[in-house]
C-alpha cells in the first residue's frame, strides 16, 4: 500500500464489497454442505474467511474502517470460543499495525508542518514507522536535546477517510452485528463519528497528555509520556518502551496479567476523579506494561504506560454519581431506589414501567466483579454476559430493549465495557471492588469517599 486512500469512490467501493462478500461466503457454505461438508466445519471457515476479509479491508483503509475495527477488538471475548480464534488473530492485529505511509509521504508531511529545516530537529529519525494505526502513524527519533521520542504523523486526508468510512460503515451496521453478540454496532458508528473533529485535533490532544502527564508525573503506578513538541498533523511525545498489552495478553505471566488488569481498572475510575478526563481509546495498542522504576516504588512492581489522549471525555467532577450510586444501591438489594434513580436519569423513560425487582435481576449479574473482594476476568464470563443479553428469548434481553442509555453516559458506557473486555482478554484477577471504593463518586456514602479521594490523590495511588 502506498498512500491512504483518499478518493471516497475508492474507499466506498472497497467497504460496500463487504457486505457482497459476507452474502457470497454464506452461498459457498451451503454449497460445500451440499457437497457433504460438516455444518460445524463448514461454519468454521466461513468465519475464518469473514474475519481474514473484514479486517484486511478495516485495516487497510485506516480511517473511520480501523477505527472501527480497533473498537471491536476488544470485544472478541465476547465471541463463542468455537468461532473466536479467526477473529482474534485479526482483531490483534488492528490494535498495533497496519500498512505504512511510505517515508516520502511521511516527509512531506513533516516538511510543511514542521518547517523545510525540520530534520535538524531530531538528531535521529526512523523512516519505517514503529506503528502504524488508524489516523496516524508513530516513528522512533531522537530530539534535538538527545531525548528519545515518539513522533505522530497524521495521515494527509484522514479527516476525510474517517468521515467517509463511517458514513458508508453505518449503512450496513446491521450485518457487522453478530461480530458482537448483544451488541448494536449503530450506535458505536455514530458516537465515533461525532468525534472525528476531536480525534485529529493534535492541539487538543497534547492539553489532555500534559494534563494527565503533570497528575500523574510522582505515580508509582501509572506513567504518561510528556508532551515535547505539537503542531498542526504532528505530535512528539517522549518515547516510551515496554511490552505491549497485546503481548501480556497473548504471552504474560499471571503475574503480569493481574498486575496490569489491575492498574488498567485503577487508570479507569482513577483518570476522571483526578484529571477531569477519561481515557476513551482503550484498546491493548494505548497501553504497555513498564518494569519496576525502583528510584520510584521501593517495593518494584510492573506499571501501567498510556498514551493516545486523542479520544476523551471532559468530567469536571469526575465519573457521575449516579454510576457509584445505582452499583452501591444495586449491591444492597434494593431494587426501588435503584428503579428510581435509573428513571430519574433517564436510563428508563417516562413512558415505560418496569418491574424494580426484574432490573435488579437484569443488573446484578453485570455488576458480579463488585460484589466480591477480587473476581477474575474471563472470556467464559464475557461470552455467558453477552449470550444472556443477546438471546431473545431471555427475560434480560427483553428487559435491555426497553431501557434506554442517556447521550451523557454513551461515552462512559463504551469505555467502561471495552476496559472489561481487555480484563477479559487478559484473564486478569482483580480487586475491582478497591478500585470502585477508592475513586467512583457515589459507590461509598459521601462522607467516606471525599477524604479518601484527597488522600490517595496526593499520595499517587494505593499499590496493587
Amino acid at each position: 500500500m502506498s498512500d491512504l486512500p483518499r478518493k471516497a469512490v475508492t474507499r466506498t467501493a472497497k467497504l460496500a464489497a463487504l457486505p457482497l462478500g459476507f452474502a457470497g461466503r454464506a452461498t459457498w457454505g451451503l454449497g460445500k454442505r451440499i457437497g457433504g461438508k460438516s455444518a460445524e466445519l463448514v461454519a468454521r471457515e466461513v468465519q475464518q474467511r469473514t474475519a481474514d476479509q473484514l479486517f484486511k479491508v478495516l485495516g487497510e483503509l485506516k480511517g473511520g474502517a480501523m477505527k472501527l475495527g480497533q473498537a471491536l477488538s476488544v470485544f472478541e471475548s465476547a465471541l463463542p470460543e468455537e468461532v473466536a480464534g479467526p477473529y482474534r488473530a485479526a482483531l490483534t492485529k488492528l490494535q498495533e499495525a497496519a500498512p505504512p505511509l511510505p517515508s516520502a509521504t511521511v516527509h512531506a508531511v513533516l516538511e510543511e508542518r514542521l518547517g523545510e529545516d525540520w530534520q535538524e530537529l531530531f538528531l535521529e529519525f526512523e523512516d519505517t514507522p514503529s506503528a502504524a494505526a488508524s489516523i496516524g502513524q508513530v516513528h522512533r527519533a531522537v530530539w534535538h536535546d538527545g531525548r528519545d521520542v515518539a513522533v505522530k504523523v497524521q495521515y494527509p486526508g484522514a479527516g476525510e477517510a474517517l468521515l467517509s468510512d463511517l458514513t458508508q460503515l453505518s449503512r450496513f451496521a446491521r450485518l457487522l452485528g453478530p461480530l458482537v453478540p448483544g451488541m448494536d454496532i449503530k450506535p458505536l458508528i455514530t458516537e465515533l463519528r461525532d468525534r472525528v473533529a476531536e480525534e485529529l485535533d493534535y492541539e487538543q490532544e497534547a492539553r489532555s497528555q500534559r494534563h494527565h502527564a503533570e497528575e500523574f508525573a510522582a505515580d508509582p503506578d501509572v506513567v504518561i509520556p510528556g508532551v515535547v513538541h505539537q503542531s498542526d498533523q504532528v505530535l512528539v511525545t517522549e518515547w516510551m518502551e515496554g511490552v505491549p498489552l497485546a503481548d501480556v495478553i497473548a504471552d504474560g505471566t499471571p503475574e503480569q496479567r493481574d498486575r496490569a488488569g489491575q492498574l488498567l481498572a485503577r487508570f479507569l475510575f482513577s483518570g476522571p476523579a483526578r484529571t477531569g478526563l477519561l481515557h476513551a481509546d482503550p484498546h491493548p495498542g494505548n497501553f504497555r506494561l513498564l518494569p519496576p522504576d525502583e528510584e520510584v516504588d521501593e517495593d518494584g512492581q510492573w506499571r501501567l504506560g498510556v498514551m493516545d489522549f486523542g479520544t476523551v471525555d471532559r468530567l469536571p467532577g469526575g465519573l457521575p454519581p449516579t454510576i457509584g450510586n445505582s452499583l452501591r444501591l444495586t449491591l444492597a438489594g434494593e431494587a426501588v431506589a435503584v428503579y428510581e434513580l435509573l428513571r430519574g436519569e433517564g436510563f428508563v423513560k417516562d413512558s415505560i414501567d418496569l418491574d424494580p425487582d426484574a432490573v435488579l435481576d437484569y443488573l446484578l449479574p453485570i455488576i458480579e466483579p463488585a460484589q466480591v473482594e477480587e473476581f477474575t476476568f474471563t472470556r467464559s464470563w464475557m461470552r455467558n454476559q453477552a449470550a444472556r443479553i443477546a438471546d431473545p428469548r431471555s427475560p434480560a434481553h427483553q428487559l435491555g430493549k426497553q431501557l434506554n442509555l442517556p447521550p451523557a453516559y454513551l461515552l462512559i458506557h463504551r469505555v467502561t465495557l471495552s476496559t472489561i473486555g481487555v480484563l477479559c482478554q487478559l484473564g486478569a484477577t482483580v480487586r475491582l471492588r478497591d478500585e470502585l471504593e477508592s475513586w467512583l463518586p457515589g459507590f461509598l456514602m459521601e462522607n467516606q469517599q471525599e477524604p479518601l479521594i484527597e488522600e490517595l490523590a496526593g499520595d499517587g495511588a494505593v499499590g496493587a
